[in-house]
């Protein structure tokens, strides 16, 4: 849950921003408003809780610059500033404060820009923005012209400001009371998982809790003379039958602006906070203290804040004094005394968180059966990839197979070599003979190597032209015997001859 101890009230409406910056109250030391105006720096803002905080804050540090401006706004009325009439005075502002505004809305729809980008980047999903539209979301601007700072600007950024932190209050109710509902069904759920025993114990000690919770001293009505002596005397240090409304406003004014705002009011209710809880123990829980406090600021707030614009101005004040309410108040009913919920309301909000279980279940039971199809598609792959591989590895072997060679064999000339199955029978005669004599005819196998170059004996050498007769054996195939080109070959009368 939010704290709203960080509200920077004087921003919540533009008007209210600016009056605290000009005017001083009646009983105000002179010594403060001595310096020079120009001079004078704004007191420090605390953060609205605003996303745009930090352009409505400097939006109003430049207009509030403007003499013209400031003028208008000391006499216009809250109603009309409501309805935009103060806006159109941004016409008349000087061109160097106009100047800065248009640069401070272009800075601002980058930043809103930025913001939309960065969103789309986490998310991930690849689609293209639309700046446009999603810029409308952002109602405090108009985000059809990014460039200057127009008076629709100025309407636009007082209107919103209005409504988002008048709403910030019932929203920061609702926050808080989903906050309690939860804690009742958590510890609802827990008493279910114990058995009866230690049920009874439990909530037995739940019950003890809320009576030494409930066990505290009596609790002031907030903003009350009771109350407020109470801090004159123990927080001021002063005597509680010379207590001064005036005097009191004036040392609480923290910032010296002539006004209470939100976080100046909360500061006077701690004494009375510190009656109920006490962060060491382990009955108070601190959220609620935080709630209590807020309570207390709203109260006094719709008693005191008579023309509504989340401020508490001096007069206000000494007027709330004087009443009644102030004199002689009721009791003080705190959050134990109040429950933020009915039983109604719990119902409903047990039967959403079941609902709301029921989706995530069915969501988680989704991612389940989408885990496990993916698990079985990749098994699928992985065996499709195994099989590949391994019939890759087969056809490297088929290939580093095929590409052995056979063994190379010397040759001599031209003559093609032959496996040994697939060569001619040798002749007769040729088979039997000893290594070396292979090569020779049979008439000369019988020579020893040294004189098979000789012809046998009765043989005499042939006449010229008769060396090439073949034998017998030759002659049935003789070879076939190119002739040269340059040869001229005649014919021979005794070729015949044996």
């Amino acid at each position: 849950m939010p704290s709203m101890k960080g509200l920077f009230t004087g921003c919540l409406i533009l008007s209210c921003l600016l009056r605290r910056l000009e005017t001083v109250p009646i009983s105000m030391d002179k010594t403060k408003v001595k310096l020079p105006e120009e001079n004078v720096e704004p007191p420090q803002s605390v953060d609205t809780g605003l996303h745009y905080d930090r352009y409505l804050r400097e939006v109003i540090d430049y207009l509030e610059k403007d003499q013209h401006f400031r003028e208008k706004l000391h006499n216009t009325d809250m109603e009309d500033i409501k309805q935009g009439k103060l806006a159109k005075e941004l016409d008349f502002v000087s061109h160097h404060v106009r100047t800065k505004l248009d640069e401070l809305k272009r800075q601002e729809v980058s930043r809103l820009r930025t913001l939309i980008k960065a969103k789309q980047d986490m998310e991930g999903n690849g689609v293209a923005v639309d700046h446009q539209a999603l810029l409308k979301q952002f109602e405090y601007l108009n985000h059809m012209n990014p460039h200057t700072f127009e008076v629709e600007d100025l309407d636009r950024l007082i209107k919103s400001a209005t409504s988002d932190l008048e709403n910030f209050d019932k929203e920061r109710h609702e926050e808080f009371k989903r906050y309690e509902m939860m804690k009742e069904h958590e510890r609802r759920e827990h008493l279910k998982t114990l058995g009866e025993e230690a049920r009874a114990r439990e909530e037995e000690h739940y019950q003890e809790l809320r009576r030494r919770h409930a066990d505290h001293p009596k609790v002031n009505h907030p903003g009350s003379q009771d109350q407020l002596k109470e801090v004159w005397e123990e927080k001021d240090g002063l005597d509680p039958d010379d207590f001064d409304p005036k005097t009191f406003f004036n040392l609480h004014d923290s910032n010296g602006d002539g006004f209470f705002d939100e976080q100046e009011l909360e500061a006077l209710f701690t004494k009375e906070l510190e009656k109920i809880y006490d962060p060491t123990n382990e009955e108070d829980d601190m959220v609620e203290m935080e709630e209590e406090r807020l309570r207390m600021r709203e109260h006094v707030m719709n008693e005191v804040d008579t023309n509504k614009d989340r401020l508490v101005s001096l007069d206000e004040f000494l007027i709330a004094t004087k009443k009644k309410e102030f004199l002689e108040p009721d009791s003080w009913e705190t959050l134990e005394q109040s429950q933020p919920y009915t039983e109604e309301e719990m119902r409903e909000f047990e039967a959403q968180l079941a609902q709301q279980e029921a989706e995530l279940n069915m969501k988680a039971n989704d991612l389940i059966t989408q885990r496990e199809e993916l698990e079985r598609q990749q098994q699928q792959l992985n065996a499709q990839k195994l099989e590949l591989q391994q019939a890759v590895e087969h056809m490297e072997k088929l290939k580093k197979t095929q590409s052995v060679e056979p063994p190379e064999s010397h040759v001599e000339g031209n003559a093609i070599p032959l496996p040994d199955d697939q060569g001619h029978p040798l002749p007769p005669g040729y088979a039997d003979l000893p290594p070396g004599h292979q090569d020779l005819p049979p008439p000369y196998a019988h020579l020893p190597p040294d004189q098979a170059h000789l012809p046998p004996q009765g043989l005499h050498p042939a006449p010229p032209g008769h060396q090439q007769l073949p034998h017998a054996e030759e002659e049935q195939h003789p070879p076939q015997h190119l002739p040269h080109p340059e040869e001229h070959h005649e014919p021979q009368e005794h070729n015949a001859i044996p």
